[in-house]
């Protein structure tokens, strides 16, 4: 974690907007003029909608309140998107079925300092891990979901959102498809975790599929949840090479561990506000 996290006055700026000469030096001026320290910046140029993107960390003194009416006027001048947000760990909801690789992991990365979360509960439709959530001091929530239950599960599921003024949710290998009003009511803090594979191997046992045509990478993708399934803007992606010597077991095995790293650097980018939207597609300052 970056060293002004946990700065009380730490402030984020994600800006998005079309480009023209004179945006930096406005942006940078103004937080100048307020005695702001930048600590730091990232820049991108989109050259197919002449749009420009910003994230700029700065030490504020006074806070939000020091800056938010001059940025307001600033950003209508530059016709902005963006946002202010304070540089401290984000309340979020774990959704977890029976896998616990990728809970266990963002767990243990959150108490290593390693992701600026703060998980709030984790929310399973199975019991199986609540003894991982127990581990690390997390309340659990048990919301079972059947056919005849969906609804009612789903109403739970945003009720708690509200309740724990959770920021973020991350699907941790939950293994329920969600509602599009349960997509649209949580558009943009939503991620999930998946194999790779799809669309090739969809279905039961994804693995054993890709080992019956023996494939040569496996992999994992990060990307926010939309009502369109597993159609999200990709977050981000990894792969790992595999050869006819791996059995299945050794392919899950690998692949858990591509989907560890991958979802890791997804929340914590998202977590840090290093992510923007272009489109369907994602700008990510690393």
């Amino acid at each position: 974690m970056e060293k002004s996290v946990l700065n009380a006055h730490s402030l984020i700026f994600t800006i998005s907007c079309p480009d023209q000469s004179g945006i930096v030096y406005a942006v940078t001026g103004l937080l100048t003029q307020v005695g702001a320290n930048i600590t730091q910046s990232q820049e991108y140029r989109d050259p197919r909608q002449n749009r420009f993107y910003i994230r700029l960390q700065a030490d504020v003194p006074g806070g939000r309140l020091t800056i938010e009416a001059a940025f307001a006027a600033l950003a209508a001048r530059f016709e902005m998107d963006y946002t202010i947000s304070d540089a401290s760990p984000m309340r979020t909801i774990i959704m977890c079925s029976k896998d616990p690789h990728c809970l266990t992991d963002l767990l243990a990365k959150q108490r290593e300092g390693r992701v600026p979360i703060d998980v709030v509960a984790v929310v399973s439709n199975h019991e199986t891990l609540c003894p991982h959530a127990d581990f690390y001091g997390v309340p659990f929530i048990h919301i079972p979901v059947t056919k005849d239950t969906k609804a009612d599960a789903e109403a739970q599921l945003l009720k708690l959102v509200d309740d724990c003024d959770a920021e973020l949710v991350v699907l941790a290998r939950y293994m329920q498809i969600l509602s599009d009003d349960v997509c649209q009511a949580l558009a943009g803090r939503i991620i999930n975790i998946h194999h790779s594979f799809l669309p090739s191997f969809k279905g039961a046992r994804p693995y054993a599929q890709a080992h019956a045509r023996g494939v040569k990478l496996i992999g994992a993708t990060a990307h926010y949840v939309t009502a369109d399934l597993d159609e999200g803007p990709i977050i981000e992606q990894d792969v790992a090479r595999v050869s006819h010597a791996q059995d299945v077991p050794e392919l899950q095995a690998m692949g858990a561990e591509v989907e560890r790293q991958v979802l890791y650097r997804a929340v914590r980018w998202h977590a840090e506000h290093r992510v923007l939207h272009d489109g369907l597609r994602t700008v990510v300052f690393e």
